[in-house]
């Protein structure tokens, strides 16, 4: 077995520090996962596992620490690290001793896979990763197929965003389009419609014609959709609320539209 790191001075360590900011991130093309599902999920998705990050004396589940074994008999790079230095870098309460770092894969909008029955969840300026990883992991529960990013957006690959996706990341294509344009162009081409959501919308999600192919198109968290987007969709919609609140989360505002449509067209086996 390899030496234990017990140094915060140890390259890998530093760089796992270092991918917590956006701009290495971009610059390495790689992001940290961690947690046992999210990191297993990223290893049965096939996903490049550019190193395993292990702490043995943390490590408690068997069949986590026969994955870390299966994968370095494959080649995988293992480092083992201390528990108290795995404490020190990591971004959880009660860490599991796993995490990894994984070579970033991202989707292409043209390359997005549309069908009769396809549907999507588009965020414009989605500037929270909490809600964007969140919103993955429910496409991911819905059968959706993809998730679109609009303009500025927070990073998919944020340690925030990653967490909250448990590992969906891995398993549903997220694609990022330039401009508003860029967007509508591929939806055109595709053939999918766009319900966009708004306050404005002059039918319910309950009643409006959500039948795929569909992308969901949602508005950032603070200042909703622009004028040129609403006009641009093919129906507005309304998610009808009652009480003092006036508007939704992002991702609870995607995840009652998703589930709407599939509540009429049922998740995909």
């Amino acid at each position: 077995m390899a030496d234990v790191i017990t140094s915060a001075a140890n390259p890998l360590v530093k760089r796992v520090r270092l991918l917590a900011d956006r701009k290495h991130r971009r610059r390495e093309s790689a992001f940290v996962v961690e947690g046992i599902q999210p990191v297993w999920q990223a290893v049965e998705a096939g996903s490049d596992v550019e190193a395993l990050i292990v702490a043995p004396d943390l490590l408690r589940h068997p069949g986590a620490a026969a994955m870390v074994a299966a994968q370095e008999a494959a080649g995988v790079h293992v480092a083992r690290l201390s528990g108290e230095l795995f404490r020190r870098i990591s971004g959880r309460d009660g860490p599991s001793g796993l995490a990894a770092i994984v070579r970033a894969a991202p989707v292409s909008l043209p390359s997005l896979a549309a069908g009769p029955g396809s549907l999507f969840a588009a965020l414009h300026c989605a500037g929270n990763p909490g809600n964007v990883g969140t919103i993955i992991r429910t496409a991911s529960a819905a059968g959706a197929d993809g998730v679109i990013l609009i303009g500025p957006s927070a990073d998919p690959y944020d340690p925030v965003a990653v967490k909250a996706s448990m590992g969906a990341l891995f398993t549903v294509p997220v694609a990022a389009a330039a401009t508003e344009a860029e967007f509508l162009a591929w939806a055109r081409g595709s053939g999918i419609r766009v319900a966009a959501t708004s306050a404005r919308g002059s039918v319910t999600c309950w009643e409006a014609d959500l039948r795929p192919p569909l992308a969901v198109l949602l508005g950032s968290e603070g200042t909703g959709l622009p004028a040129g987007l609403l006009d641009a969709a093919d129906l507005l919609v309304a998610i009808p609320m009652t009480g003092t609140a006036e508007s939704l989360n992002l991702s609870v505002a995607a995840g009652i539209l998703l589930y709407e449509v599939r509540r009429r067209t049922g998740v995909p086996g």
